[in-house]
């Protein structure tokens, strides 16, 4: 390891970029920079990565060749699909005969609609062989024609046998076309499904490759050697040629960077991470020190799209509370509307001569709203009552903390309120809380059943800008240990910076052999090998799921810089106390086995036993590894 080596991540957010530096050697947080993210710069938000990263060596003093290992987090691609902001798309279907058929039968797709008033933008053309090079370049014409870069390749079983998706795909290459072939998405079978997540994949590409060609140029003008990754929504990283090619994978990329910084930074073992920020907080699982996954729906159809399973909550730090008033007025909810998006500032926030003269009323913070959001009008202005405001109340944000205000002043802000429900400030901050974490913990104790955690020693992990205002009365309210992630609000980014490289090779096998369980295991070992992970820090879980004959392989790996980070591992005490607590025996008690690894069972595993989603399985045979 080079001396002074720093990993830096970067998360591109819809309003600021921020980026961390990480000593590579001791993990240990550097520095921090933060930037306005750059959607409207004529290099996109390219330029802002840029401009995040200069400003971050400048910050801390140094150079471009002490970067050893550089990695980006985007919603770019997320924000494209959610606003409908995509590229048309050509879908090339091959088949005769009942293939004919079924492939005939995608034009359907056109139909979805991935955001409100916006379907999915297909022209189909149909060719009844590969081989017919006349009909493959009139489907062509037509496509350039009508404006069209992208195009998808789609052929009935063509896990099986690819050759005419990839005599197709060269073709249309050969012509200057973005192309996807469904067989390159996922080898799993399923027209409709792996041609469906083909098609998203492919009407995102133009503005992804254009993105990824930008900021390469923009890094290589930096001086930046490093190899560059970008975040995978499943909580790892892929080199960028590996973007160009599946750019749907960084979708859910943004929530996926959060848990891998819970992941790596906090060793998470068996937990819930909550990622609070403005308007509204992300409920992760992380079991057994992984992941959750599950396969994603867009527009109410499922994907073969494998992501993390984070779910939603409306409440953030700055989601503003809800009354009803009355004679004696009660507090029936907080959010979802926030301060943000209402344009009002935080009344704990304010100055003691700004909230002079408060008085406490009720407005509709947009069209459409209930009138039932509490404002303050006083001698500053009006002012919102939010989370954070009822935290800073309460004393649970500590000094060192980004969202940290003067208790006094949050006090006097929530005192129109008190004097409204008839109660002290203290009682009405937690009536706030109470009513702004009761749908959190309903989510949180549903995800504890889905995956069938052991509850009594869950603990609850806060991490973004709003995390105290949230974990600490959650972990209160439910009983549980939580904490505050170190450095809660880049959490992200220190995400990004300590992710491994990961990839997912699924193969459809029935009956599946030893010699071809292991090809699928050296499939997705090579693949991480081949995008920057040292082979001697490559790991591989493989898993056979026999109902429906899945072989699953998930390999990850650290860069060969990243090989020598020895002192930031855990001991085997350590591990060996982690263990004890999540399966629930004592230390003393429990015995370390050689590591095995599943070769069958009636769900799906990973390679450790912990189960991947939440139907945890029964009975397993499993072979060494």
């Amino acid at each position: 390891m080079k001396p002074n080596a720093l990993r830096i991540g970067i998360d591109v957010g819809g309003t600021f970029t921020d980026a961390v530096a990480i000593d590579a050697t001791t993990l240990a947080l550097i520095g921090q920079s933060k930037v306005p993210t750059s959607h409207d710069h004529p290099d996109g938000v390219a330029h802002g990565i840029v401009t995040a990263l200069h400003e971050l060596l400048r910050t801390i003093g140094r150079s471009a060749s002490d970067v050893v290992f550089l990695a980006h987090g985007t919603t770019q691609a997320t924000n494209a699909l959610l606003e409908g902001d995509v590229a048309p798309v050509g879908l090339i279907g091959i088949g005769s005969g009942p293939s004919a058929f079924f492939a005939k039968r995608l034009r359907r797709l056109g139909r979805i609609e991935i955001a409100d008033g916006k379907r999915l933008p297909i022209e189909y053309e149909h060719v009844a062989r590969a081989t017919d090079e006349r009909a493959v370049g009139a489907a062509l014409d037509r496509f350039a024609a009508a404006g069209i870069r992208s195009v998808v390749v789609t052929e009935p079983f063509s896990v099986d046998d690819p050759i005419g998706e990839e005599h197709v795909a060269a073709i249309a290459r050969a012509r200057g076309f973005l192309v996807t072939a469904t067989h390159d998405i996922t080898s799993l079978y399923g027209l409709s499904k792996r041609t469906r997540t083909a098609v998203l994949n492919a009407v995102i590409l133009p503005r992804m490759f254009a993105t990824a060609d930008l900021v390469q140029t923009s890094i290589d003008a930096a001086g930046i050697t490093a190899p560059l990754m970008v975040m995978r929504c499943d909580g790892g990283v892929m080199s960028l040629d590996e973007m160009r090619r599946r750019p749907l994978l960084t979708v859910l990329s943004g929530p996926a960077a959060g848990v891998a910084g819970a992941l790596m930074q906090e060793k998470l073992s068996d937990g819930i991470f909550l990622e609070t920020g403005g308007t509204s907080t992300d409920i992760s699982v992380i079991r057994r020190g992984k992941v959750a996954v599950q396969y994603t729906e867009f527009g109410g159809s499922s994907t073969y799209l494998s992501a993390l399973d984070v779910r939603t909550v409306g409440v953030g730090g700055g989601s503003m509370v809800r009354i009803q008033p009355g004679g004696t007025a009660r507090v029936t909810s907080v959010g979802p509307r926030s301060a943000h998006i209402a344009g009002l500032p935080y009344a704990c926030f304010a100055s003691p001569d700004d909230l002079r003269d408060a008085r406490l009323t009720t407005i509709a913070p947009l069209d459409g709203d209930a009138a039932d959001h509490v404002v303050l009008d006083a001698a500053g202005g009006r002012f919102a009552i939010t989370m954070t405001c009822a935290a800073n109340a309460l004393g649970l944000v500590p000094e060192t903390d980004y969202a940290h205000a003067s208790t006094e002043v949050a006090r006097a802000a929530l005192a129109p309120l008190a004097a409204a429900l008839g109660t002290d400030a203290d009682t009405a901050a937690r009536a706030v809380l109470d009513a702004g974490v009761a749908p959190v913990l309903e989510v949180v104790d549903r995800m504890i059943d889905d995956y069938r955690l052991p509850k009594d020693s869950v603990t609850l992990v806060g991490g973004g800008g709003g995390a105290a205002s949230v974990t600490p009365h959650a972990g209160a309210r439910a009983g549980s240990d939580w904490r505050i992630a170190q450095h809660s609000e880049v959490i992200s980014p220190i995400g990004v910076a300590l992710a491994l490289i990961r990839e997912q090779v699924e193969r459809v096998i029935p009956g599946a052999t030893d010699d071809q369980i292991l090809a699928v295991r050296r499939e997705a070992e090579q693949a991480v090998i081949a995008q920057g992970a040292a082979p001697s820090e490559v790991s591989v879980d493989v898993t056979v799921d026999p109902q429906s004959n899945t072989v699953r392989a998930i390999a990850t790996g650290a860069t060969e810089l990243r090989t020598q980070d020895r002192t930031a591992r855990r001991t085997d005490d350590d591990l060996r106390r982690i263990a004890a607590t999540s399966l629930g025996v004592p230390a003393a008690d429990l015995q370390v086995p050689r590591r095995r690894t599943h070769t069958s069972c009636s769900g799906h595993h990973h390679g450790n036993g912990s189960c991947a989603s939440p139907s945890d399985p029964c009975g397993c045979s499993t072979a060494t590894a």
